[in-house]
């Protein structure tokens, strides 16, 4: 069952501190799924009963910047701002802006990092697994402290040391992004033992989660940018300007789609 969506710039509140800021929303089933640009090609789905309450967005004077090459020094985030009438110290993080920086420093698709950190924790920043990875993209200790992550926790540094960590597992496996989910999550001295994707029923169902959830994006903006090229406009260049989808490339896979996954590690 789909509800009338929400429309008005707002931030969704969780119940685990973390919030997200988002163009518009509407319930889908028992989730409720943020659209992040007010096209709709880019959402998250939370889970209805992990929202504690949604705010006004703060407005935000500051110009919007493009993500720097892979070859540059990242660039220091912009401080945290305070949501008025929210909790007082709380401060309001926008992943989507955290997700796409991150992304363009490694030149990552922000939907794929998307998928992973919703297959590894629910957008859950202080998720913990029964091996100790840890945050929105499990990182386990070690891996964190080789990658510069101090505090797994902080949902800036986790994105951003997840995020490369993918990069290089995507190099070490030539771009196959199969083997590099695997790896991901079973680890990379796993996946060269068996030559591919371990024989493990959690291993297999995280992949197919990743490639579900992926495929679904690039499906969903597919239709938005063929829904409006062939809506009617007064414009003589409306078709030639119509927005094309990031991506058209979907993942195929061979594992068993999982009911419910395990965090990472």
């Amino acid at each position: 069952m789909v509800t009338l969506p929400c429309f008005a710039a707002e931030v969704a509140v969780l119940k685990n501190g973390f919030s997200i800021k988002h163009e518009r929303r509407e319930v889908v089933g028992d989730v409720t799924r943020l659209y992040m640009n007010k096209e709709g090609s880019s959402f998250v789905d939370v889970p209805t009963s992990q929202i504690e309450h949604f705010e006004a967005a703060p407005a935000d004077p500051r110009p919007v910047t493009q993500a720097p090459p892979l070859t540059s020094r990242p660039v220091s985030p912009p401080p945290a701002v305070i949501a008025p009438g929210g909790f007082p110290g709380r401060p309001v993080i926008d992943l989507n802006q955290v997700v796409n920086e991150a992304s363009g420093r490694y030149r990552l698709d922000p939907d794929l990092v998307n998928s992973v950190i919703k297959a590894e924790s629910d957008f859950n920043a202080h998720a913990v697994s029964p091996k100790g990875a840890r945050g929105l993209m499990q990182l386990m200790p070690g891996t964190a402290s080789e990658l510069g992550v101090p505090n797994a926790f902080d949902p800036q540094a986790n994105v951003e040391g997840g995020t490369k960590y993918l990069r290089e597992l995507l190099e070490k496996y030539n771009f196959d992004i199969v083997k590099a989910l695997a790896a991901y999550n079973a680890g990379p001295q796993t996946v060269e033992r068996f030559g591919g994707v371990p024989p493990y029923y959690e291993t297999k169902a995280y992949v197919a989660r990743v490639v579900r959830d992926f495929n679904k994006k690039k499906a969903a903006q597919q239709k938005a940018a063929i829904a409006k090229k062939s809506s009617p406009s007064t414009s003589p260049n409306a078709h030639a300007m119509a927005a094309k989808p990031s991506s058209g490339r979907t993942i195929q896979a061979n594992s068993t789609p999982a009911k419910s996954g395990q965090p990472n590690e």
